[in-house]
């Protein structure tokens, strides 16, 4: 009987992928990742708008545990605290700090789930992991998941070549409303639990007042793109992101103003007021750390620079070896340095690079000096 260790999140869609995994005949055992302590990591404000005395995570262990009791599972727990610390939220605060707008999920991914995880699994003798992803493999290949709306292979793309090889996705060949009827008619204790939403280690919390645990905030100018005046104050670089039309910090206007640009040499931010939104339309874009999972090097192919993005067709020029370029004619709005541009080529993953220049007619756009 093969052995598999599932990463079990606490959440419903780890939960139904132990499951069914166990259902097809696996020798099934599940690992807890610890990855985030409040206390340990400065986090002042912990979770106020947790009614519970039980911090999230935690609870998170408990539904955990009464799980694995429910499958007749055993669970293991590993912190990887320190490690999340070096490897992910280090990168997110530098990125901050360069006007940048990171991706840390991707980097826990690749250093976490994807590496110490795997690692961790083989110290327990494990022949295969597994994980609560939406996504699919095919002889070591990612492929996009059955349920297009929670596919999450953009956030698989920056790992390991080769990473996937003794890999399981049990639950990508269903859609999320199988999943909670899985759940329901397995009387799993989780079935009706909340997803969690945003950056893992924020959860729920207000974004801005949990950055200023780490960075001081810098309030600066909002400059008007057209007419270059002094409309309002920032309230530091680092809360906002190309595209952003929300608590921007404007009064007035507050369906037609958004972000289009930053100057962190001049701790300045620009908005633009325009109804076409054309100061935020690219047709190319440089990557820089670009990592490919598949041995594909096509020419031609479709991208997607957001999670949630349509796919847009794309054509690659290949500059060095963790260097290229996309060109898109028609057009794209909101290519935002410091996110991830994930390639496909169908239904497989290629891999991805991470924005660091936009550019318009070749010129660049939203430079950040």
């Amino acid at each position: 009987m093969k052995k598999v260790i599932v990463g079990i999140s606490g959440g419903v869609d780890s939960a139904v992928a132990a499951y069914l995994l166990k259902k097809e005949g696996y020798q099934v055992e599940g690992l807890f990742m610890r990855n985030w302590d409040s206390l340990m990591n400065g986090d002042v404000l912990g979770n106020p708008n947790n009614e519970s005395s039980i911090c999230p995570q935690e609870q998170d262990y408990n539904d955990a545990l009464k799980l694995c009791e429910i499958l007749d599972i055993p669970l293991h727990r590993v912190d990887f605290i320190k490690e999340y610390w070096d490897y992910v939220f280090k990168y997110f605060l530098d990125e901050l700090e360069k006007g940048y707008t990171p991706n840390p999920d991707m980097l826990c991914n690749k250093f976490i789930k994807f590496d110490l995880f795997l690692k961790e699994a083989q110290k327990l003798g494990a022949d295969f992991v597994a994980t609560g992803h939406y996504a699919r493999t095919l002889n070591g290949h990612l492929l996009r998941a059955k349920d297009v709306n929670k596919d999450q292979t953009y956030f698989l793309a920056d790992v390991k070549m080769g990473s996937f090889k003794n890999v399981l996705f049990p639950i990508g060949d269903y859609t999320k409303p199988e999943i909670r009827a899985i759940a329901h008619e397995q009387n799993l204790n989780v079935a009706d639990k909340k997803d969690s939403t945003g950056i893992c280690f924020i959860g729920e919390r207000n974004y801005q007042k949990f950055i200023e645990n780490y960075l001081k905030p810098n309030p600066g100018n909002i400059i008007d793109v057209e007419t270059k005046e002094v409309i309002g104050t920032h309230t530091g670089l680092m809360n906002y992101t190309i595209g952003q039309r929300r608590h921007v910090g404007l009064s007035g206007n507050a369906n037609r103003h958004y972000v289009c640009g930053k100057n962190v040499a001049k701790n300045e931010l620009y908005v633009a007021f325009k109804d076409d939104n054309s100061y935020l339309v690219s047709d190319e874009c440089i990557l820089e750390n670009v990592n490919f999972i598949s041995d594909l090097r096509p020419t031609f192919c479709t991208a997607k620079f957001r999670y949630r993005d349509q796919d847009h067709s794309v054509e690659i020029e290949y500059l060095d070896n963790d260097k290229i370029k996309v060109k898109y004619p028609d057009g794209v709005k909101a290519v935002t340095p410091g996110q991830a541009c994930v390639l496909y080529l169908g239904e497989e993953c290629l891999g991805c690079g991470f924005i660091k220049i936009v550019r318009k007619n070749n010129e660049n756009l939203w430079y950040l000096s």
